[in-house]
């Protein structure tokens, strides 16, 4: 790289292109706000571009700044991608290991883990499946896993131990160019709510949420997966509530729907790593920071770079 541009110039032009303010890229970086504008300055100065409109608040990237941006959340994300695969876990004091993972993750995900836990157990033996929320948290109640990453039911479960590893905020979808982005509300009366199944957490999560805003809408359709839901709203028959996390799963149906925030009060659920507490801390705690890592650079910065204005809500929780 050229003299002046570091890896902390570039986090910080990415926490502030996200954030569009010195603030809260401090807070995101852990410089102090002076030192966040030197980062800016310095690297600005290396590339001799201005990245940012520097008379505007919030802050807007410049042309320069919007296609540096693309080429620095790449790189970063290989960067952190490599990071968590170069993460050494000792898990061989272990004579078995039996994960569950729910479906929601991409296809891409899910193989990747396994592939690191697997090499990381020279001797162990090692199982996983994935499953929906509800069956994982049964059968971490039961003892038939040892660690398990799904949505979080908000329930303590004896002799088990919850990692907050994302939020995940519920979003509206819709068949392209079916809803007016002004009038979103107006909009739902003109076609079809498409539901998950009743007996899905999500399901249960959402018609919870639509309650407590008194929306009722007509019990047509209920689908029990979640790509069948989503090729329906992209053929144009009806719209539906979901999250970045399962509309990061439905990218060949993309083209045909648009994203939208709900046009009434916000709700999130949360992905948690849930361990069983006879497992010493470290292991869990290894797997749940990996686990952020990747979910960063494979799901939430690709999400984030389609939809800006999921920043600051589909993030990782720190431990």
């Amino acid at each position: 790289m050229m003299k002046g541009v570091t890896l902390r110039g570039l986090e910080v032009f990415e926490a502030l292109a996200r954030s569009g303010s010195v603030a809260q890229a401090a807070e995101l970086t852990g410089l102090s706000q002076p030192a966040v504008s030197q980062q800016l300055r310095n690297l600005e100065a290396a590339l001799g571009a201005d990245l940012v409109d520097h008379g505007r608040r919030p802050m807007r990237l410049t042309q320069a700044g919007r296609s540096f941006l693309a080429r620095t959340e790449a790189a970063l994300g290989e960067l952190r991608l490599a990071q968590s695969e170069l993460m050494v876990m000792d898990l061989s004091e272990l004579s078995r290991l039996s994960v569950g993972l729910i479906d929601d993750f991409d296809n891409d995900l899910t193989p990747r883990l396994a592939t690191l836990l697997a090499d990381s157990m020279t001797r162990a033996r090692f199982k996983l499946i994935t499953a929906s929320s509800l069956e994982i948290s049964e059968a971490m109640r039961s003892q038939k896993l040892q660690i398990a990453v799904s949505a979080s039911t908000g329930e303590v479960i004896e002799g088990v131990l919850e990692y907050p590893l994302v939020r995940d905020p519920f979003i509206l979808v819709a068949p392209k160019g079916a809803f007016d982005a002004g009038d979103l509300r107006a909009g739902l009366s003109q076609l079809p709510f498409l539901r998950y199944a009743r007996e899905q957490l999500i399901s249960r999560q959402i018609e919870a949420h639509l309650a407590r805003q008194k929306l009722e809408f007509e019990e047509r359709f209920e689908i029990g997966s979640h790509l069948a839901l989503m090729a329906m709203v992209a053929r144009r028959l009806g719209w539906a509530i979901t999250t970045p996390l399962g509309y990061m799963r439905a990218v060949r149906f993309h083209g045909e729907m648009e994203v939208f925030p709900l046009p009434f009060a916000g709700f999130s659920r949360t992905i948690s790593l849930y361990a069983g507490a006879d497992l010493a801390d470290r292991v869990p705690g290894e797997v749940a920071e990996m686990m952020r890592r990747l979910m960063q650079s494979q799901v939430i910065d690709p999400a984030i770079g389609q939809l800006p204005w999921l920043s600051g809500g589909f993030r990782v929780l720190e431990s």
